[in-house]
């Protein structure tokens, strides 16, 4: 009965099931997190396409509204967008655009979640010229 005792023969299965455990774990925080920057990678390229819109058509307007919403069209984000001018921006006239949104961080469904606020900023310059 002693030398049975004594013996390790089972230990492996326990050493491989809290392996397969913890790695269970870090693949289901990385799914949840992952997200989040996708959309933080998404919400960078919104910004500078809307700076670069503006910056073509040397105003805030109608054009980069419409592109707005062609953009959230596209990406599925409906982000604040906030201008630092507005109007007609002159030949060289510097400008920046900042979009944020909210996302919910969410670790293991309902448990862990808090709100992450994403923000993406781009800068430019006009390239119009305004008589």
């Amino acid at each position: 009965m002693l030398k049975i005792l004594k013996t390790k023969d089972g230990e492996g299965y326990i050493d491989v099931a809290v392996l397969v455990l913890c790695v269970m774990l870090v693949m289901a925080v990385a799914v949840s997190v992952l997200p989040v920057f996708v959309t933080k990678n998404q919400l960078d390229i919104y910004a500078a396409e809307l700076c670069r819109e503006a910056e073509i058509a040397g105003r805030v307007g109608s054009e980069t509204t419409l592109r707005a919403q062609v953009l959230t069209e596209k990406t599925g984000l409906n982000p604040n967008i906030s201008w630092s001018k507005a109007g007609k921006l002159q030949l060289n006239e510097e400008f920046t655009v900042t979009v944020t949104t909210q996302m919910n961080l969410g670790l293991f469904g309902g448990f862990g979640s808090f709100p992450v606020t994403l923000k993406a900023q781009a800068s430019g310059k006009s390239e119009v010229y305004w008589k």
